[in-house]
């Protein structure tokens, strides 16, 4: 990659035109380095917009991460985390897995500006333009083998739901099992993925991806609704302090996993659940439907659903979850 493309867009952040002149005499290159790392930018698709006489300049300002202001809103937690921040990445949960391979410690954080192959769940892609979205991963280590996990992405999206509560964005809901909603549209989704052995110990890579400013381009190339926290809130989003809010509720909410499994936080997620008490329709990777009222979750985080069989236990993994048409 351009090793000018993060430091001139560092410089656009502002969303002011500057000149090419300007940005060559600041970096001691020649303007035809500057226009290699626009073009650059622009493969990596991040849009600029250049005017002749005026210069280049994104579309819109942007916040960018920076890690001291992560750490300063974590405060006495910062200690529980490696923090590493990137300019860009392929994807910060592939990147993770390969360090908890090679003993990364407990509590490494890997976050970007832009993750150019960001995955979601069922082999998703995570459309992540630059400032659109905070994108991060975070590796906990479990004395508890994988299988006593079960519940922990549901655990994960209580600690997103408590994260936006502290915004304001109290119409946020749950959706079994991994993703955040505000009414029908996908506000934030969690990806997790699991070394380590069946009976312990064991390391899940939490991946989260969380729309800040969605454009209309980016949401063309999603193929569901999708909203963003700009869209619902008045207040500006530093994407560095609400870096450091989420890992801090992570941090408390994995520590009560860690003690009492999901039994203990089950009834504060069905609190938040869109579903609950709702008619669903349950879609297999074959095809087929269940249709069914959900009863709830379980302590151990399966979805329970009363079908014309009676209530049934659904894990995740299993089926996509819909709301019933009516």
């Amino acid at each position: 990659m351009n090793n000018l493309v993060f430091p001139i867009l560092r410089l656009l952040a502002d969303g002011r035109f500057h000149s090419g002149e300007d940005i060559a005499r600041q970096f001691s290159v020649t303007r035809a380095s500057v226009w290699n790392a626009i073009q650059a930018a622009e493969r990596l698709g991040i849009e600029i917009f250049s005017v002749r006489g005026r210069g280049y300049r994104l579309p819109a300002p942007v916040q960018l991460l920076d890690k001291e202001t992560t750490l300063t809103e974590l405060g006495m937690q910062q200690s529980l985390f490696d923090v590493e921040l990137f300019d860009a990445i392929d994807s910060t949960n592939s990147y993770l897995m390969q360090q908890a391979a090679n003993d990364a410690q407990h509590g490494a954080v890997a976050a970007a500006l832009l993750q150019t192959r960001g995955r979601g769940r069922r082999g998703r892609s995570w459309q992540a333009a630059l400032g659109a979205s905070l994108t991060f991963s975070l590796l906990w280590r479990f004395q508890m083998g994988a299988a006593a996990l079960s519940g922990l992405s549901l655990a994960v999206g209580l600690a997103l739901i408590r994260t936006l509560h502290q915004y304001g964005l109290l119409e946020a809901r749950l959706k079994w099992p991994n993703d955040i909603l505000v009414g029908e549209h996908k506000l934030a989704g969690i990806l997790i993925e699991l070394q380590g052995d069946m009976e312990g110990p064991s390391a899940a890579v939490i991946g989260i991806g969380l729309n800040l400013k969605l454009s209309e381009a980016t949401r063309a190339m999603i193929d569901q609704p999708v909203t963003d926290m700009t869209s619902h809130l008045s207040v500006e989003i530093n994407p560095s302090i609400l870096l450091g809010r989420a890992l801090g509720q992570l941090a408390q909410v994995l520590q009560e996993f860690e003690q009492s499994g999901f039994s203990g936080l089950s009834m504060e997620w069905q609190r938040f659940h869109a579903y609950h008490a709702k008619a669903v329709r349950l879609l297999f990777p074959d095809g087929r439907e269940q249709h069914g009222i959900v009863q709830g979750v379980a302590h151990d985080g399966v979805l329970l659903v009363n079908t014309t069989q009676g209530v049934q236990r659904f894990s995740s993994g299993e089926i996509s979850l819909r709301g019933q048409i009516t």
